[in-house]
């Protein structure tokens, strides 16, 4: 049998393209997750740093042994790190960051966003935390009205992180919510919410990774003859002789004085002021197009010496890769869970995985929540109007002490 030479190239590329990779699967379930994850013991002292502990949740799935991993102490900061199953050298190939955050306190104030972290074994886990360097940080952050998804991306030309322009908001209820970002290599993102895509775009446009392409052109100024000024006043316009006289209140007309007024002990009576109705507010001459007008200025642009094309701003990771996941916290309100890590690079293994773990259970975390919620607000006592029994009592008796029969009446 003869093979083209164009089929044997589809054949030898197809099975490299069809090969997703994983770095990282946690879901926090067979008891030694505190093998696999460091907890950051130095970044803070002992008594700043809050716990960590495996739990199905207060409302779940039906699953009774699927643990996620709980913040448990308020006010407190938590660092926890684990490395990744190789090395995720991002070139040329997507990367996708995915997890579920269930809120049970219902957050008011603190982070439950994830770090991919550079570093490899010079990386210090007992000491990961704000300061340490990170690739990406992405997912949910509030603290009063700011509510927001974080995506933030390092940036090796500029040497710091930067920003998405516009915020993505979060999910502020007290369920799951899956988080997933994808970085491609055609230098685009996009940001998914319970598999629904929420934002998507390009990341020169979306992002500050480079200056402007172009600029105002800093050697040319608006002419010193340029009027931009759109109307004139009309020079015929003159104010009516006796304008300025026309006072803005007058005595009410039909103000009478009271038959009571009592001129040596009330003093002179006077009729209280109303507004002029012949009063048109302060004269102003009449405004007409000018004749000179040219439009608004507009200052040339030119290219920006400054500006170079980068293809490669998604390469986040840089040439060593991101070898370390974390979570870098602060909460004022304990009780976030987080589950279903899985950092890959295939949108398509990172939603299998979600259909198996979070669309798994998310219908049965929703009925245990709409019962809990059922039984709280019946177990709620009644409203006070005010008023008790011996109030009603007292209300029934008049002034003689004997009782008003309101069926008399009615």
């Amino acid at each position: 049998m003869k093979f083209s030479l164009a089929a044997i190239a589809t054949l030898a590329v197809l099975p490299s393209q069809a090969i997703a990779e994983t770095f990282l699967k946690e879901q926090f379930n067979d008891g030694k997750w505190s093998d696999r994850w460091t907890v950051a013991s130095n970044w803070k002292s002992a008594s700043e740093m809050g716990k960590w502990e495996p739990t199905v949740g207060k409302w779940h799935g039906s699953d009774e042994s699927d643990m996620g991993l709980q913040t448990t102490e308020d006010a407190r900061f938590y660092g926890l790190s684990a490395k990744l199953d190789k090395p995720l050298i991002n070139s040329g190939k997507t990367t996708v960051i995915q997890y579920t955050v269930k809120h049970e306190q219902k957050l008011d104030c603190g982070g439950a966003y994830i770090k991919l972290l550079p570093g490899g074994d010079k990386l210090d886990a007992l000491s990961f935390g704000g300061d340490t360097p990170y690739a990406i940080m992405f997912g949910p952050d509030m603290c009063g009205s700011t509510k927001r998804t974080h995506v933030i991306l390092n940036s090796e030309k500029k040497d710091e992180n930067v920003m998405i322009k516009k915020d993505i908001m979060c999910e502020t209820d007290q369920l799951s919510h899956l988080y997933t970002l994808v970085l491609s290599p055609d230098n685009t993102f996009e940001v998914f919410v319970d598999n629904k895509s929420v934002r998507t775009g390009s990341l020169e446009k979306e992002f500050p990774f480079l200056p402007d392409k172009e600029i105002k052109d800093p050697d040319v100024s608006k002419p010193e003859d340029w009027v931009d000024q759109r109307e004139i006043e009309d020079p015929e316009s003159a104010k009516p002789a006796g304008y300025d006289e026309i006072p803005a209140d007058i005595p009410d007309p039909d103000a009478v004085k009271p038959d009571d007024w009592d001129s040596e002990e009330d003093g002179e009576w006077e009729p209280p002021m109303v507004d002029n109705p012949e009063y048109e507010g302060p004269w102003s001459p009449k405004m007409i197009p000018n004749p000179d007008y040219k439009g608004a200025w507009k200052h040339p642009m030119i290219d920006n010496p400054e500006y170079a094309d980068d293809d490669k701003l998604y390469e986040v990771c840089g040439g060593s890769g991101c070898t370390h996941i974390g979570f870098e916290l602060w909460q004022v309100k304990s009780g976030t869970i987080f589950d279903d890590i899985i950092i890959t690079d295939s949108l398509e293994e990172a939603q299998k995985f979600a259909e198996e773990t979070f669309f798994a259970k998310k219908d049965g975390e929703k009925e245990m929540w709409d019962a809990a919620e059922a039984e709280r607000k019946a177990a709620e006592p009644e409203p006070d109007f005010g008023g008790d029994d011996d109030d009603d009592e007292e209300m029934d008796d008049d002034d003689d002490g004997e009782e008003f029969d309101m069926g008399d009446e009615f």
